[in-house]
């Protein structure tokens, strides 16, 4: 990532990758996979034997991979950004509201999303304002030592979704 912002990445420069709540709900990968995800160039990423026909299950399992690998490059790149005293992290929303997420609510998979939201902890959606302020500390001076991590934003759904109502039976 740092050789396609060239020169822009500047000592004290930070940034913010959009990843999603949705890859925490896959389990760990083995650590060679994880490796894969982070620091395959981006043109040979199809050709890993993990992202194969067969291997993939559906297109959520699909979206899900997508996520974790962009946390995980973000992770990464936090290295090599810090060599230029830079920092990067990932913020992992969770449905934020927003005219498409207005349409999933009252869409064909509504219930099902209206479910989540309902018995997480927090008991409602994100808002755009409440994942701006993460990412205005991220970049900010209060989040100078922030780097290479992943901001899970959800409310607790994932919370759910591994130890509550929403848990896999």
């Amino acid at each position: 990532m740092l050789e396609l912002f060239g020169n822009v990445v500047m000592r004290g420069g930070s940034g913010v990758v959009i990843a999603s709540q949705s890859d925490h709900r896959l389990p760990p990968l083995p650590a060679e996979q994880s490796k894969a995800l982070a620091t395959t160039p981006v043109e040979e990423l199809l050709a890993l034997p993990m992202l194969e026909p067969g291997q993939v299950k559906d297109s959520l399992h699909a979206y899900q991979l997508s996520k974790r690998g962009n946390a995980l490059r973000v992770m990464a790149e936090a290295v090599r950004w810090g060599k230029r005293g830079a920092r990067i992290n990932t913020i992992s929303p969770g449905i934020i509201i927003t005219p498409l997420a207005k349409d999933e609510l009252t869409g064909p998979r509504g219930a099902g999303y209206r479910r989540m939201l309902e018995v997480s902890p927090a008991g409602r959606a994100d808002t755009p304002d409440e994942v701006a302020n993460v990412a205005a500390l991220l970049m900010g001076a209060d989040g100078a030592f922030i780097t290479g991590s992943d901001f899970l934003l959800d409310g607790g759904v994932t919370a759910a979704y591994w130890f509550g109502e929403l848990a896999p039976k």
